[in-house]
């Protein structure tokens, strides 16, 4: 099943002719696995490829299909009830891939959180959730059971990895029921009905990546997974293609690498790879592209600066890829010119939130891009810059980037908070609180987030713009720019850059200079950074953005 065919040329005619087709009753679990399972071919079909310290392995849609229910039954046979919160706390694994699909077999809803999280993240997340079962590890087991006095809710821990009976004994004693995970899906059934659910029921509980606030719960629908299908193949060239193998260095635990990676790659019945890893390594990264001959992925621009950094990549390694989707962050001129000379690939940059995903990007193979632009609305999404006054820009006058909620992927709203879900709202229109215009052939340009929109003498100035453009100096490996107090109190705030450097580079007063000049020459007198501090490491989420919020506050 696919939405556009192969032979597609014209994008704007997709956008044109589209509309949503959404079933009463829709369940991801069946979507992305149970059906694959009623053909021979496609049940013997790779579905995961999976690699880890320990080795590889790879699970065919049939060997998904029975091993997610079995988890299924073992889920109900603890108790779990439809709507119930079931937390996954693992990285790229068979388990969790199994975790989600159980999960929305019985009509539970999944909570993808990332092995990247703290105690007190974890706190926050199982507590404000409330949920009654974890699935993880036994490092995060532990971390877990630390919290179990500030979390009534939790009754059961999973555990992917073997247990000792230490462990289990004392686990027992602290109220949670430690369970080993694998013995327990021996005693399963491997057959289960998947419960009938309707599209609009809950699926999905993730927590938005908290750039400037306390993360909240954002409840996503079973319809979603429809509703990601069209940025999905659009983003990837008409995915799916004979032979594809998809992967993305995004976790698993957040809406890239869920919803724009596994889920959908899972619904088209290709195969997808999950590397578990704690830390990226662009060189091991390469090495997996070519030994899993994958053709299409994820790239967020984090991962893509990284690699930009291994030299000769056409030489060492021999890829495969055929289409590369990048979003999260701008990714600017630099880097998609650096990557259609050394991956070959046009990347398709992509837009969209936790709470209204997969609204915008680009197609190259049917749709001329343009570089910096994040592209155009895709088929069956409606975007629209609107002004402070709640009306809608003319073509290049900037405002805030809204999206409407009668849309298949749209979110059902903050779990427990209705006011804050309501203050999102003008009418029908969902503010994302990203800001940019619409230019005069219909391309959508981001600027920044609306409070890291720089106001200096008077002019408002994107980071991105400049971020771009401090990236094609030859020293600079990552760049974060913001607004700053001006210390002469004249324009308000001024900019400044955070600066990562390659291994190889020094910093030095000359070699601030030395940007300064480049960004005034290039782009204009208001826009250079009058400071640089030239830094280690940026400030990240888990999600891979920059929390600008903490160079602000470091000034």
């Amino acid at each position: 099943m696919r939405l556009f065919g192969p032979d597609a040329d014209d994008f704007d005619a997709l956008v044109e002719e589209f509309s949503w087709s959404v079933p009463e009753y829709f369940n991801i679990a069946d979507a992305v696995c149970d059906r694959h399972s009623g053909s021979d071919i496609a049940a013997e079909s790779v579905a995961i490829y999976t690699v880890s310290a320990t080795g590889s392995e790879r699970y065919t849609y049939r060997q998904l299909h029975e091993l997610a229910n079995q988890l299924a039954n073992l889920l109900e046979t603890l108790g779990v009830q439809r709507g119930d919160r079931v937390a996954i706390v693992l990285p790229q694994c068979v388990e969790t891939a199994i975790g989600h699909i159980a999960a929305h077999k019985i009509a539970a809803v999944s909570l993808p959180l990332s092995v990247l999280f703290g105690v007190e993240a974890l706190q926050h997340r199982l507590g404000d959730s409330s949920a009654r079962i974890v699935i993880t590890d036994s490092l995060h087991a532990d971390r877990i059971r630390s919290l179990s006095a500030s979390l009534p809710a939790l009754e059961h821990i999973v555990v992917t990895d073997a247990l000792k009976s230490a462990d289990y004994d004392a686990t027992q004693s602290a109220g949670l029921n430690l369970i080993d995970l694998w013995p327990a899906l021996a005693a399963q059934s491997n057959n289960f009905e998947t419960v009938r659910t309707r599209a609009n029921d809950p699926a999905c509980l993730i927590y938005t990546s908290g750039t400037t606030g306390p993360p909240k719960g954002a409840l996503i629908a079973h319809r979603s997974m429809i509703g990601n299908l069209t940025g999905f193949e659009l983003s990837l060239n008409l995915f799916p293609q004979p032979d594809d193998v998809f992967f993305t260095p995004a976790d698993w635990a957040w809406t890239g690498g869920l919803f724009d990676g596994l889920l959908p790659t899972l619904f088209y019945g290709m195969p997808v790879l999950g590397h578990d890893y704690r830390k990226f390594d662009p060189v091991r990264f390469l090495e997996l592209l070519q030994e899993y001959r994958v053709t299409c992925g994820f790239f967020p621009p984090t991962a893509l600066k990284m690699v930009r950094t291994v030299p000769d990549i056409k030489g060492r390694f021999d890829l495969r890829l055929r289409a590369i989707m990048s979003a999260g962050e701008m990714l600017g001129e630099e880097l998609l010119l650096w990557a259609e000379d050394e991956l070959g690939v046009v990347i398709n940059e992509m837009y969209g939130q936790t709470e209204q995903n997969y609204m915008v990007g680009n197609c190259a193979a049917i749709m001329p891009p343009k570089p910096g632009s994040m592209g155009k609305a895709y088929p069956g999404h409606r975007l629209e810059v609107m002004l402070s006054d709640g009306s809608f820009a003319s073509t290049g006058e900037t405002g805030e980037f809204v999206a409407h909620r009668e849309d298949a992927v749209h979110f059902l709203g903050y779990w427990q908070q209705p006011a804050a879900t309501q203050k999102k709202y003008t009418g029908d229109w969902f503010h994302t609180g990203d800001v940019g215009y619409r230019d005069e052939d219909g391309y959508l340009w981001f600027m920044g987030r609306a409070d890291d929109v720089i106001t200096s003498a008077g002019y408002r100035i994107g980071p991105g713009e400049i971020e771009d453009c401090i990236m094609k100096h030859p020293a600079v490996l990552q760049v974060a720019a913001v607004g700053v107090p001006d210390p002469e109190g004249i324009r308000g705030d001024i900019v400044k850059a955070f600066i990562v450097l390659k291994p190889e580079s020094t910093a030095s007063q000359e070699l601030a200079a030395d940007i300064k000049r480049a960004v005034r020459e290039q782009l204009s007198a208001h826009e250079y950074p009058r400071e640089i501090e030239f830094i280690d490491t940026l400030p990240m989420t888990t999600t891979g953005k920059v929390r600008r919020i903490e160079l602000r506050e470091r000034g």
